[in-house]
């Protein structure tokens, strides 16, 4: 996961918000430890010095401490997330140097695919980017609800079927990352990774012209066979024949798929419904 190993701008911010939060709750965190060791101690049955007090009922002073240290902790918490979140939104271009890079991500059962629309090219479960770059994403689901997630890279969102969700980011560092679905969708979900490639910014375009001879082609037919359920350990490379496939897959002009179906003999035997009383 590598959470606090951001290799961008949104993945660091979040790493900071994640920090100053741990560092917040541990105000409240360390001090109550430390007060149960030693009122343990204290008031320990061999200790004379510790006064036996039956009839004390309240204390004004001790119900200021214990509401107000946790409410002023809730307020401190509440506002670093709340102008977080809102500095952080998906859809706020995250400035780069050179072109930004329109990437249209598509979650299947149970692999991705990646579209380039401008530069007529689909990958699948591999995602090439450069170093510094504006990248626009657009996503959306060939079926059940799903989640595009790079750890080092930040905002984990969702993908829905007959939507398309905005997401900017930007890669600082070349490298190779790890992309992952952080939603269950079924027997392969534990397949589901993509590779993120993070290259220089001049081997983008001879990556592109490489990509861009494979003999598959990505077009309406091969995308139906493409999205039928499976495991792809490959990392596919297209032509990309129509670059209004993703628009016609988010409008659901092409059908969405059936879903996730039971791959296992053992799963299918055991997901007929029974009475659990």
């Amino acid at each position: 996961m590598n959470l606090l190993d951001p290799q961008g701008p949104v993945a660091a911010a979040n790493s900071t918000i994640l920090v100053d939060s741990v560092f917040i709750m541990l105000v409240i965190v360390v001090p109550t430890i430390f007060a149960i060791l030693a009122f343990a101690f204290w008031f320990r049955a061999s200790n004379p010095k510790a006064r036996y007090q039956p009839g004390f009922v309240h204390s004004g002073r001790i119900e200021i401490v214990v509401w107000s240290i946790p409410a002023l902790t809730v307020i401190l918490l509440g506002g670093v997330a709340w102008i977080g979140a809102h500095r952080l939104d998906p859809a706020v271009p995250v400035p780069g140097t050179g072109s930004p890079v329109r990437i249209q991500a598509v979650s299947l059962d149970w692999k991705w695919l990646f579209i380039y629309p401008d530069q007529r090219i689909a990958t699948v479960n591999t995602l090439t980017v450069p170093a510094g770059a504006e990248l626009n994403f657009q996503l959306t689901s060939s079926s059940v609800m799903n989640v595009f997630f790079i750890p080092q890279l930040g905002s984990m969102i969702y993908t829905m079927n007959g939507m398309v969700t905005k997401l900017n980011l930007r890669a600082d560092n070349q490298g190779k990352l790890q992309g992952i679905s952080a939603h269950f969708s079924g027997d392969g979900f534990p397949d589901m990774l993509f590779d993120v490639n993070v290259i220089s910014p001049l081997a983008f375009p001879d990556w592109v012209a490489a990509t861009a001879k494979s003999d598959a082609v990505l077009n309406e037919d091969s995308y139906k066979k493409l999205m039928q359920q499976g495991i792809e350990k490959n990392r596919l490379a297209f032509r990309l024949d129509d670059p209004r496939l993703f628009d016609l897959i988010a409008t659901q002009h092409i059908p969405p798929g059936p879903g996730p179906e039971l791959m296992s003999d053992a799963g299918r035997r055991h997901s007929g419904g029974h009475d659990a009383r």
